[in-house]
This record gives C-alpha cells, structure tokens and sequence, in this order.
C-alpha cells in the first residue's frame, strides 16, 4: 500500500512538472511569436510585408506599374496625416521618391510610428523601400507640418513571377500610432530609485 502511494505521488510530481514545463513554453512561445512572425513576414513578404534595399536596379524599359498611396491615423492621435499624391506610375526597378504630409493638431508635442502595408500581398516581396520615415518613430512639436518621405523601388523579379506579374496597381498604406511614453516613464523611474 505505501509503496503504491510513493509511486502515485511520483507520478503525480511527474506530471505537474511536465504541466508546469509546457506553461512556461507556451508563454516563451507567446512571448516570441510577434517578432518571429514580423521577421516571417519581412524575409518573405507574406502579408504585404515590404522589403528593404539598399540601392534601386536600373529601370526595365517599357514596363510600369501604378502605385497608389493611402494614409490612416489611429484615433489616439491628433495628427492629419495624407499622401502628398495619391497615385504616380512608376517604372518596374526605377527609384521614386513620393511624400506623406503630417500636421500636430494638438497643442502638446506627440511621437507617432507608422506600419505599412502593400496591397495585392503578392507584390510585398517586389515592393523595396529604401528609406521611410516609417523606419524611425516621428515627434512633431505642437501645430508642426513635416514632409515625409519614402523612396522605394518595384523589384524587376515581379516580372518573373507569374501571380504577381499580373498585378497592374499596388497600394501602399501607412498607419499612423501615438507612442505611449508613459509606459517608458514609469520604467526609467523604476530603473534610476534602482539605481
């Protein structure tokens, strides 16, 4: 009889050591998963994900696609945000340069980043940015008017794939959110009574 209880509470150590085991997997998995994924989606292009380069290839001649640009704030943010145009044709591999306006409404100065998206999801993986105001966050001092740019290029490979050589307009779409320096505050305090 003891020894059937010493190997049932065996047992049971046994399996709440495995149950606890697998918790703290799944949040290290949780915990992980938004910067694999973004990794994922920057290394493929899944999602509408752009890429990023350093330099744009010549241009292909007699090949040119329609690039439209759209603008969104989030409502936390006191900003007018909007493309300088709203669409140009662009060579296939030429570098272009196009222009977002943003404007602090508010009477406080407000960090904001931007995430981007390309739609069709196919031409993501063709779509090379290389520089965008969205690679850093953004500050405007309160009423402040900033041109941002984006230059960019469509890679020639987009003629090689056979979906996505058939896209004829590619949308790229910025989304504007406030930083919360709050939250970085409260950890600096933490960090200097620390300290």
């Amino acid at each position: 009889m003891a020894a059937t209880s010493v190997s049932n509470a065996r047992a049971n150590r046994r399996v709440g050591l495995i149950a606890a085991l697998a918790a703290i997997a799944m949040i290290g998995v949780a915990y992980a998963s938004v910067p694999l994924y973004r990794l994922f989606c920057q290394v493929t292009g899944w999602g509408g994900t752009t890429q990023r380069a350093v330099e744009a290839p010549p241009p292909v001649p007699g090949k040119s696609i329609s690039v439209r640009f759209d603008s969104n704030t989030s409502g936390g943010l006191p900003w007018l945000f909007r493309p300088e145009k709203t669409a140009v044709t662009v060579p296939i591999g030429g570098k272009q340069l196009a222009f977002y306006k943003a404007v602090n409404q508010s009477a406080a100065s407000v960090t904001g980043t931007a995430v981007f998206n390309v739609s069709p999801d196919e031409a993501g993986k063709y779509f090379m940015k290389i520089e965008c105001f969205c690679f850093t966050e953004q500050t405007l001092k309160p009423g402040e008017s900033v041109d941002m740019p984006v230059t960019f290029y469509i890679d020639p490979a987009i003629l090689d794939d056979p979906v996505a050589r058939r896209i004829s307009e590619i949308t790229l779409s910025y989304t504007f959110y406030p930083v919360d320096r709050s939250a970085d505050s409260g950890r600096d305090a933490k960090t200097s009574t620390k300290g």
